[in-house]
């Protein structure tokens, strides 16, 4: 049986609540600030994505999101609720790098079992046929492969029908082809109208999933914006076929710099790439002239470079 589409997802409060609100939010363990004064506003219908490297406090800030831990200080809510009781309503919920999956039990049985905790779950066939499990209902948990078990997940935690769903590294482990299945369901739970917040160490899903990117750094947001936002402040690169004399002189002339030069062909950075490309082809010692901006690797790799020493 095919199960009926599944609606687009009403509010169930006051749409002046965004989906997520954080003030000044801390967490400390011991001498560790984990989150160190974060300030973000999530509104309802975002994709967004948390981005930074091993110790950022991604995954410490989604646990307070989720009310598996209270911050030291600041304040958060969840659709206008505390985190608590938006996840107990069913009005949240996550998908995690891990969880306690039964390996005795089948992929129906498993959810089945978490329906029955519910006051209100949507009905089994639903969940299986949009995680994508439908053909797989009768297989054993402990056979399942990682991108799998994953899924499975993903269907426990849509079984309340939450307008906000969290993920935490959730492709962590799968082949490309599960990491591709993966986001194209997520990509039709965000169709619905469902917020998603994702933590992930993937630059690709970050760039091509979320409508805005949290860079994180040491527990502090230290950037956010679109790509093109976070991207155009930075420098560009023009490489050009070089006829003139002096490569690094005509930089230093023109504010920029040469950082490399392969078979006659010298690489500019600059702040103003159309300045430059106009001053190569006024003067003449240059043609073929090609420009790149800034991409998110660049931004990202620029960011774990300040926690170097």
């Amino acid at each position: 049986m095919t199960a009926n589409p599944a609606p687009t997802i009403a509010p169930t409060r006051a749409s002046a609540s965004p989906a997520l609100e954080a003030k000044q939010v801390h967490r400390r363990f011991g001498s560790v600030r984990a989150v160190d004064g974060v300030d973000l506003r999530i509104e309802r219908g975002e994709v967004v994505a948390l981005l930074g490297p091993n110790g950022a406090g991604k995954t410490t800030l989604l646990d307070i999101a989720l009310g598996f831990t209270a911050p030291s200080s600041g304040t958060i809510s969840i659709l206008g609720r505390d985190p608590v009781h938006a996840v107990g309503a069913g009005h949240a919920s996550a998908v995690l790098q891990v969880g306690g999956l039964l390996d005795d039990l089948t992929v129906a049985e498993t959810v089945k079992m978490v329906a029955a905790c519910h006051l209100a779950p949507l009905p089994v066939d639903t969940v299986l046929a949009r995680a994508g499990l439908t053909a797989l209902a009768g297989r054993r948990v402990s056979t399942c492969s990682g991108g799998e078990r994953q899924r499975l997940r993903f269907a426990l935690a849509i079984l309340t029908g939450p307008e906000l769903l969290f993920l935490d590294e959730p492709t962590a482990g799968m082949d490309v082809r599960a990491r591709a299945d993966f986001w194209t369901t997520m990509h039709a739970e965000a169709e619905r109208g469902r917020t998603i917040v994702f933590a992930t160490h993937y630059l690709t899903e970050a760039s091509d999933f979320a409508d805005r990117i949290v860079l994180m750094r040491e527990g502090r947001i230290h950037a956010e914006g679109t790509v093109a936002e976070l991207t155009a402040s930075r420098t560009r690169t023009l490489t050009c076929t070089w006829t003139g004399t002096d490569a690094e002189a005509f930089a230093r002339e023109h504010g920029a710099q040469v950082v490399g030069a392969t078979g006659g062909e010298p690489t500019f950075t600059t702040e103003d790439s159309d300045a430059l490309a106009a001053a190569i082809l006024t003067t003449g010692v240059g043609h073929d002239l090609r420009i790149a901006r800034a991409s998110l690797d660049d931004v990202f790799l620029d960011l774990t470079a300040q926690e170097q020493p």
